[in-house]
Order: structure tokens, then C-alpha cells, then sequence
């Protein structure tokens, strides 16, 4: 996890730098563990992102957009109150652990100046955001009671009291003979007994540390001469600020695996990418992962209920089936009334089974006919006409529901696809929609008797190929509506092939072969295929047409041509979105 206390002290520096004296402006929570401040510092400004989420708290600098939600939480409103026209006058890290201090000033109600400490704690399930006024816990964004835990309470009005310090050395103020001290009472690998000794040293930060200081990538603490190591290690962490050079760890699938506050001599130097500040690596490193992360756990109810109906509509489709085929030996039935009504005089009286010559079979064979011993030939013989009517009628529905359910399958396939695809809340918004005007959701009721809002509307994904075109990818099946709707004739088309996938849109009808590739590339991956040999057609929009009454992101088109493609997560990451 790239936020360790190495990198937060980086970060710590390079927010100083950037902030100190800035002026906040706006105090924004998108979500319950985040905060957003825009703040303007140096002539410029500049949104402040501190999150306690357990499995991405972070503090940097953002250049994204963050939706909030019509109500803004107390928390949010407090922040406020407290923080807003503020001052901010310092920004450290403590002791060298994964704790940020930011030292706000400003007025109280009676119009003093005071200063107020915002605390982030990123300490992963226990990470929090404290706001301390003299003293006392004024809010967190986390409550912590005595039952949640005996050690340390985060309630308001409560002292405020700083995370319990390990018993290890603060990096900031380490000496030889300390370092020495803690050392020699371990034994192991180096870069263990480093991580045991210093305090913020995530494994890979303690792995580069140890292969700097011996140039090994595994070395025995025992084989050391601890004074010489102990002075490398020492010198290390003196001249740490001048290292400071962000930098990307790629994946070999091309996607940002880390980041450092330097490049590591441990790792694959091809794999490592420069970025200008910290802050645009962690963004960078951090949008995309958190993003998913909480639209998976938003999603997860409405992913149950259409899982639910497709489970449902599987096997109403199995007893749908089944009863076309019974609904088959309707024929013999009929075959049955018309043998027994042309051939009732050879039926001897009493008889529970007869067999007659088959006027209908090509071979000329016969026929066994089970019959009621208590009915005439002529009863029996409308009995079985009878019959074959229900049948026939049974089909005729049958087959109507069996329609029926098939496009409600294919709706409930699509709208779990959308789902996955969904990166905001709005895009959300669109999938349940798409259920609820297909009947199978009913519309969400408007909370308090009010009238519920009307939903902003979700936009579409945007890429520019390396020759500039433009190219549009819906998300959902009310983006894909409206990215085709909105497509000019001779823009070129392009979608997954009998599957679930996007409607993508170039805007040319000749476009580059750099411009087609690209977005035949992202057709294939927003697809159920994600990309694994994906065969995607493509004509010009003019030749595909929306029939009246189908439901949301259906078309039919003519003139394809079909390509099978094949596309990788890096390779769409790479793509440059607009």
C-alpha cells in the first residue's frame, strides 16, 4: 500500500509547501469517510483530499471531481463551521507515522482568532479524521466508544489523544546509536529488523532501504557488521528529502501497481514512470481503485435483487419449456378425436385400449388410443378434441410468456453488466431506472411524502485517439440511448456483438485506422466479453435504427462489418480520456 509513513512524510512536505497560508474556501464530504477542501493557496486553488476510508485513506492533493449529495451530513456541516474562511498554518506528519496534523486558524463565535488541528489517522480499519479545538475532539468522522474500544474513545467532547506511539524510532530524529541498540536485539532478514525498528516503513519501503545499505535483495541481519550498516542507514534517512522524486511502479499488464516518493534501486527501473508531484501519482494511483470500490459496495443491493430475478425468470423459463413440450402431443390428441370420430364402429364396447389403422401416417401404420370405459367412442373421441383445445391454448401462452421472459432476461443481463460498469452514483441511478420502466423494479418512493428530486443526468465516458478524434462510450443503456441518439449519420458505430456491451460512437465516418483500432478496443472491453476476442461489429450510425417501444439501449443495425478484437485493462488505461 503506497500511504505509508515514508511517503506520507513526502507528502506531508509537499502539502506544506503548496498550502501553507492557504485560505479554505469550500468544505465538501462526497462520501461518509471523505473530505474534500478547496482551498486557495498562491494565487491558485487547490482541493484537498483527506479520506479515512479503511482500505484507501490518503491525503493529496486531487484533481477530481467528487459528486455530493443533496443533503450535506452533520459532520460536513460542523466542518464548516469550524473550518471554512480558516487559515491553514501547518502541515506535519507525527513522529514519522501515518499520522497527518493540519493547523487551521480561525475565528470563533466571538470573533478571536483560534486554532483548530485536524488529525488524519490512516491506520487502516482504525483510520479516522479528528477535528481538536483546545484540547477536545470538537467531531471525527468515525465515532469510537468504550465498547468499540477500551484504549482510545473518539467521541466529541472527549480529550483528544494521539494515537499510542510503537516502540519504535522516529525517522525524523534517528542516531546511530539507537538505531544500533534496537538492531542488535534482533536477528533475521534486514529489511524485517528495519521495518521492526523505524516507525512508517511499509515492506517494500524496508526492502529498498536494506538493498540500498547492502546491495543485496536479501541479507541476514547476523551477516552484517552492524556500525558500518547502522551509519548507512543512518545517512539514508538524513538525506531522505533529497531523493524526493515521484515516481510510478507499473504492473507488467501496464496499470499502476505503487507509488513512490523515489525510485527504487530494488525494483525494475523500465517499470518505474516519473510523475510531477506526489499528489498526481496518488490521485492517479488511487481514483480509479477507490471509485470502483465504493460503487461495488452501493451496488451490492441492487446487484442481489436483479441476481434474484434472474434466478427466477431461469427457472420460469425451464417450466415454460416444459410445458411446450408437453404442449407437443397436442397433435396426437387431435389424430386421436379424428381416428375415434371416422372409426368409432370398430371400438368394441368396454374396450380400455384400441388400436386403429392411422389414416395420417405416411407408412401406413396404426395407432393405440387409451380409452375411458365409462364414455361412448363418440365421448371419448371429444374428450381428446378436448384436449388437444387446452393444449393448444396452453402453447399459444406458453409460448407468449416464454417471449416474454427472454427479453426480460436479456433486460435483467444487461442491467447487471451496466451495473458493473457504473462509476457514479448517477450512472447507478440509470441501470435502476432501465428495471423500473421495464416492470420489474418498482419506483423508488420519495422519502418524507416529498417529491423526489430529479436525478442530474449521467454522462457517457469521452477518449481522444492520438489523432484527436473524438470517441464517445456509453456506460449503461440510457447512455447508450443517448450516445447514439445524439450521433450524427455518418459517425461510425460500433458495439460488441450478441452480447451486453456499450454503444461507442466516433466521431468521423472515415476515421484513422489509430482512431478505429482504439475504439474497437473499447467496445470490446465494455463488453460481458472484457475484451477476450471480443467480435465487434461496426457500420456508420445511419444504418442502425431504434424500433418503437424496445426497451432502453436495444437497436437493430445492417451493413456491419465484423473484427474480432482482443483488449487489456493496461491498454484502456492508457487511453487518454477526455
Amino acid at each position: 500500500m503506497p500511504m505509508d509513513g515514508l511517503t506520507l512524510g513526502f507528502m506531508a512536505r509537499e502539502l506544506q509547501e503548496t498550502l501553507k497560508d492557504g485560505r479554505i474556501e469550500k468544505v465538501n464530504q462526497p462520501e461518509k469517510d471523505m473530505l474534500v477542501l478547496l482551498i486557495r493557496a498562491q494565487g491558485k486553488n487547490h482541493k484537498l483530499l483527506l479520506s479515512a476510508a479503511p482500505s484507501f485513506a490518503r491525503a493529496h492533493l486531487t484533481g477530481a471531481s467528487y459528486a455530493n449529495p443533496a443533503d450535506a451530513p452533520m459532520f460536513c456541516m460542523l466542518m464548516r463551521k469550524h473550518l471554512q474562511s480558516g487559515r491553514i498554518t501547518e502541515l506535519t506528519q507525527l513522529g514519522g507515522d501515518r499520522v497527518l496534523k493540519i493547523t487551521i486558524e480561525n475565528k470563533d463565535e466571538l470573533g478571536d482568532s483560534a486554532p483548530r488541528e485536524l488529525y488524519l489517522e490512516l491506520m487502516g480499519r482504525h483510520s479516522n479524521l479528528t477535528l481538536v479545538k483546545d484540547g477536545r475532539i470538537v467531531d471525527a468522522i468515525r465515532h469510537v466508544s468504550g465498547d468499540m474500544s477500551r484504549v482510545r474513545q473518539a467521541l466529541p467532547g472527549l480529550p483528544f489523544v494521539p494515537p499510542p506511539a510503537q516502540d519504535k524510532l522516529d525517522p525524523a530524529q534517528l542516531t546511530q546509536e539507537a538505531l544500533a541498540e534496537k538492531l542488535s536485539a534482533l536477528s533475521g532478514p534486514l529489511d524485517k529488523a528495519l521495518a521492526a525498528s523505524i516507525r512508517g516503513l511499509s515492506p517494500a519501503a524496508a526492502r529498498e532501504i536494506a538493498f540500498r545499505a547492502t546491495g543485496l535483495h536479501r541479507s541476514e541481519l547476523s551477516d552484517l557488521k552492524l556500525p558500518q550498516l547502522v551509519q548507512v542507514v543512518c545517512a539514508f534517512f538524513s538525506r531522505l528529502p533529497e531523493l524526493f522524486q515521484p515516481t510510478a511502479q507499473m504492473g507488467p499488464d501496464g496499470l499502476m501497481a505503487d507509488v513512490l516518493p523515489f525510485p527504487y534501486l530494488s525494483l525494475e527501473t523500465a517499470l518505474q514512470k516519473p510523475y510531477p508531484t506526489l499528489s498526481a501519482a496518488l490521485d492517479a494511483f488511487y481514483f480509479g481503485r477507490d471509485r470502483r470500490d465504493r460503487m461495488n459496495q452501493k451496488s451490492q443491493t441492487l446487484k442481489r435483487l436483479i441476481k434474484t430475478h434472474l434466478e427466477r425468470d431461469e427457472k420460469k423459463l425451464a417450466l415454460q419449456e416444459e410445458e411446450l413440450t408437453d404442449s407437443a402431443k397436442m397433435e396426437e390428441y387431435r389424430i386421436a378425436g379424428e381416428l375415434l370420430t371416422a372409426q368409432g364402429y370398430l371400438v368394441p364396447r368396454g374396450a380400455e385400449r384400441v388400436e386403429l389403422p392411422n389414416f395420417y401416417d405416411p407408412q401406413g401404420g396404426s395407432a393405440v388410443i387409451d380409452l375411458d370405459v365409462a364414455l361412448t367412442p363418440a365421448q371419448n373421441a371429444q374428450k381428446y378434441f378436448k384436449r388437444y383445445r387446452k393444449a393448444r391454448v396452453a402453447q399459444d401462452l406458453a409460448r407468449e410468456q416464454k417471449e416474454k421472459t427472454l427479453k426480460e432476461i436479456e433486460l435483467l443481463e444487461q442491467a447487471l453488466f451496466d451495473l458493473e460498469e457504473s462509476e457514479t452514483e448517477q450512472d447507478m441511478g440509470d441501470v435502476r431506472k432501465a428495471l423500473e420502466d421495464g416492470g420489474i423494479l418498482r419506483p423508488a418512493a420519495a422519502k418524507g411524502g416529498k417529491k423526489k428530486p430529479k436525478q442530474p443526468e449521467s454522462l457517457p465516458m469521452r477518449f481522444e485517439a492520438p489523432d484527436g478524434t473524438e470517441i464517445i462510450v456509453g456506460k449503461n443503456s440510457a447512455q447508450n440511448d443517448r450516445v447514439t441518439g445524439a450521433a450524427k449519420g455518418n459517425d461510425t458505430w460500433l458495439h460488441a456483438k450478441d452480447m451486453p456491451g456499450s454503444h461507442v460512437i466516433v466521431k468521423a465516418e472515415h476515421p484513422s485506422p489509430e482512431a478505429l483500432s482504439m475504439a474497437l478496443r473499447l467496445a470490446a472491453w465494455y463488453s460481458r466479453g472484457k475484451g477476450a476476442a471480443v467480435p465487434v461489429d461496426y457500420t456508420l450510425r445511419k444504418h442502425v435504427k431504434k424500433p418503437g417501444g424496445s426497451p432502453a439501449g436495444f437497436v437493430i443495425y445492417t451493413n456491419q462489418k465484423t473484427v474480432m478484437v482482443s483488449a487489456t485493462e493496461g491498454e484502456i488505461a492508457a487511453m487518454k480520456r477526455l
